[in-house]
């Protein structure tokens, strides 16, 4: 092999390394909190700002990488033991280089949500970048980390309302909180999947899916969107459900780290689906942008992992 050839190899080890560190399948998963966001916006009437919808959304994918990449440089004594093939304590990215590339991801995040649609915005990101950095340095394996992990997420969709100004009326914000739900039920779920999981936080789990999807039925007959969006909706939840019913099924026959990991990622992923089926009564197209961002993220978790 050539010069050329071993720096292309190198090249690839670094790419692969990083986009461990960041979870890139994963990344794929945070504008569609964002277009959800902005698609409530739609569906009150509201005007939303496509400019400021896709800085919003560029600045939920740099909040959500450098908050993964906090968590193994914090998690790297532990993943040492747990996870030793992880880029940090595999030697493959040093962990001062992970924590000065997290804290810089995260500032870039609310300097973008800043410029894309005002203080507000940027307010609005620096909580979210606030929660990611408590849960990752001091709130992981408390009482209440799960919920600060529900609440990030909750806070991308809420940034979402930033691209119409945050016109809307006070209901709408029973759809962030279910989100917040939903990811901190998973959240508990991932605390120990590396080593052993109580069948009884896998229904938690299960229970964070049926409300999700419940959610989006109660959100169809509030706003009442034609007959199309309707249906699309419906189509999104059936999907949602089976897609988590089954992961999630086998997490709680058999509760080990090789199901429980899975149907970890599986939820993950699914938010997108779920995200969709709410923004669905908006319309079809943004239901579809939305679900769009599942391609590469499903096509990226067969490469890289999701949890």
């Amino acid at each position: 092999m050539g010069l050329r050839g071993v720096a292309r190899g190198d090249l690839r080890d670094r790419f692969e390394a990083y986009a461990s560190l960041v979870r890139l399948p994963n990344l794929f998963s945070a504008p569609p909190d964002v277009m959800l966001g902005a698609a409530l916006v739609a569906a009150s009437g509201g005007a939303v700002s496509i400019p400021a919808l896709a800085g919003l959304a560029v600045a939920s994918v740099l909040l959500y990488a450098g908050g993964t990449t906090l968590n193994d440089y914090f998690d790297a004594p532990v993943d040492s033991r747990e996870r030793p093939e992880r880029p940090i304590p595999s030697g493959r990215v040093p962990r001062s280089r992970a924590g000065a590339l997290g804290g810089g991801l995260l500032v870039a995040g609310v300097l973008v949500g800043f410029l894309a649609a005002g203080p507000r915005a940027g307010l609005v990101a620096a909580a979210l970048a606030g929660v990611v950095l408590a849960y990752d340095g001091w709130l992981k394996g408390t009482g209440v980390g799960f919920l600060a992990m529900g609440v990030a997420r909750g806070l991308d969709v809420v940034l979402g309302f930033a691209a119409g100004g945050f016109r809307l009326p006070t209901w709408v914000v029973f759809v962030p909180l279910v989100v917040v739900v939903y990811i901190a039920l998973v959240t508990r779920m991932a605390a120990n999947e590396a080593t052993t999981t109580e069948r009884g936080v896998v229904a938690g789990a299960a229970g964070g899916v049926v409300l999700g999807g419940a959610a989006v039925f109660a959100l169809v007959g509030v706003v009442r969107p034609p007959l199309v969006e309707t249906l699309l909706a419906v189509a999104l939840v059936a999907g949602f459900f089976a897609w988590t019913g089954r992961a999630i099924g086998e997490a709680y026959a058999t509760p080990r780290p090789d199901t429980v990991g899975p149907a970890v990622g599986t939820c993950v992923l699914a938010l997108v689906v779920l995200d969709a089926a709410f923004a669905a009564v908006a319309g079809v197209p943004w239901a579809l942008v939305a679900f769009a961002f599942l391609v590469p993220a499903v096509g990226f978790s067969r490469l890289f992992d999701v949890s």
